[in-house]
């Protein structure tokens, strides 16, 4: 007999009911010193056969490890976008592979000036994308990304 997980969603993540022997099989932990390490029990993304699920990236400069908290909505947008980038890349992916995107913003007012950067790193067949507003993200940022990716 097969036990099962409890499903939970968090923002930036989501878990499905699965077996415990499929959490084990087929799963490749991704990780790259280029973009902000995991600052909890999670890994930047992993790799479950073709397909990649990107945790949520907030505006973490991964270099000097410092939070861009009072920045502009564009420049944590942008520096998001990298992050999550530096993981598909850690992965040979790029932009074009990511199929899907989950926005979380503190502020929906500010949708327009985020879909401006978004909308630069996705030129040619941008990824399905669920954009929410919440009462409030780690660290008190404005924005945080996820994704889902598939290797062609």
């Amino acid at each position: 007999m097969t036990k099962m997980l409890c499903g939970l969603a968090l923002a930036g993540a989501l878990v499905l009911p699965i077996s415990a022997q499929a959490q084990t099989a087929g799963k490749t932990v991704i990780a790259t010193p280029n973009a902000p390490e995991a600052i909890g029990p999670y890994s930047q993304a992993i790799k479950a056969g073709n397909t990649v699920f990107l945790a949520g990236q907030i505006p973490i400069d991964p270099k000097t490890k410092q939070l861009m908290k009072d920045a502009s909505i564009e420049d944590q947008t942008k520096l998001v976008l990298d992050n999550l980038k530096a993981v598909l890349e850690a992965d040979g992916l790029t932009m074009d592979n990511v199929v899907s995107t989950s926005v979380f913003m503190k502020d929906l007012n500010e949708f327009g000036k985020m879909n401006e950067v978004y909308a630069t790193y996705f030129k040619t067949a941008p990824p399905a994308r669920a954009t929410v507003e919440v009462a409030r993200l780690p660290r008190d940022v404005k924005v945080e990304i996820g994704a889902i990716a598939v290797r062609p």
